[in-house]
């Protein structure tokens, strides 16, 4: 199908320029049960989790009848499932692939992170690497995003468990923060003084997506704020994101979570979405199809917020060096969930789209 960008928003933040753009998308796969995250390997196979449980392998041009054996069992419930799925950057030579998925009962649970090798639709010797701790009576703001670093380590966002947020402020804790893993999951020296194994930043919410700039070593983070206030984080060693003493949000039922958006001793993001727009899957754009969005992040939003949509969308934003400069919104004539985006080798797009009948959809440019 082609369309024209239903809405591009070009500007500052504090208003609109609008303007139109072409592009093309295709449905590369449907029949997807709440897919969650997709992994491009290198012979343009994917994987894909399900929220529900299972790991699925498009290969020969469509779904592998069967799903990926080897895959742990996950809670499902709540925000809680089979959740992000990544390849070790060496997987050309060891066929590792990372999976985080929720583990336990609704009200005993954790996060938890693992790796096996990928070997003709099989995850072959699956080990669990790292557990978050404590477990938790929730089921909910688990995080589990991850990426790897330029020496192969990773650094794997945790959620605040939603109602244990002062948590996010006892760095003792990995409620609310990045842990920095060595590839077998090894928790590296706690860069906050007292923080607990592997702590790396703490003061998150419900962290989202992780992407490092392959050209400037940048890691950009986003979480989800509670009413308001999604933000985009740069992540530094040691540094505290405010949560909950700062926050550009407001709770759920309209009551003030802080007085402050911004407070001594915290970094500030250096962006932020009122109303929110549910932030979910990110991608740091290189890639030659789509040149005017080089260095730019691509996110994947599963609400409307402020784009003037029916549903979720695509947000292009871009980047000035590390400075939000403006945004650019599309896919919103889809009217649907996206939860995660990824740039394929050819540089177009790839967008999983969050239903029980989701799709794999392909957003490129002739």
């Amino acid at each position: 199908m082609r369309f024209l960008t239903s809405l591009i928003l070009a500007a500052g933040l504090n208003g609109a320029v609008w303007a139109q753009d072409e592009y093309s998308t295709e449905i590369v796969t449907a029949g997807l049960d709440h897919p969650w995250a997709v992994a491009v390997l290198p012979d343009r196979d994917m994987l894909i989790t399900e929220k529900s449980g299972a790991l699925r392998w498009y290969t020969t041009g469509a779904l592998a009848d069967t799903p990926v054996s080897g895959v742990p069992a996950s809670l499902y419930s709540g925000q809680g499932g089979l959740l992000d799925v990544v390849l070790h950057p060496d997987f050309e030579t060891n066929n590792l692939v990372y999976l985080t998925w929720s583990e336990g009962t609704p009200r005993d649970n954790t996060l938890k992170l693992g790796r096996g090798r990928f070997e003709a639709g099989a995850l072959v010797d699956f080990e669990e690497i790292f557990a978050a701790e404590p477990r938790r009576p929730t089921d909910v703001h688990y995080g589990a995003r991850m990426v790897f670093l330029e020496d192969n380590s990773i650094l794997l966002g945790i959620g605040d468990g939603f109602d244990l947020r002062e948590e996010a402020q006892r760095p003792e804790t990995h409620f609310g923060t990045y842990v920095h893993l060595a590839d077998d999951g090894t928790p590296m020296p706690s860069a906050v003084e007292g923080g607990g194994p592997g702590v790396f930043t703490y003061g998150h919410r419900n962290p989202q997506a992780v992407v490092r700039d392959p050209q400037t070593g940048t890691v950009y983070s986003h979480e989800h704020g509670p009413r308001g206030g999604d933000e985009i984080n740069i992540l530094r060693a040691g540094a505290n994101y405010g949560w909950p003493i700062t926050s550009y949000g407001i709770d759920y039922t309209g009551a003030i979570v802080t007085p402050f958006e911004t407070y001594p001793g915290v970094t500030d993001p250096v962006h932020y979405w009122t109303p929110s727009i549910a932030p979910a899957g990110m991608a740091i754009y290189r890639g030659e199809m789509f040149p005017e969005w080089d260095g730019d992040l691509i996110i994947s939003a599963l609400i409307a917020g402020d784009a003037g949509t029916a549903g979720g969308h695509l947000r292009i934003v871009d980047l000035d060096g590390s400075e939000v400069v403006g945004e650019a919104i599309i896919l919103g004539e889809l009217e649907a969930r996206l939860r995660d985006v990824r740039v394929a080798p050819d540089g177009s797009l790839l967008v999983l789209e969050d239903a029980p009948d989701g799709r794999l959809i392909r957003v490129y440019r002739d």
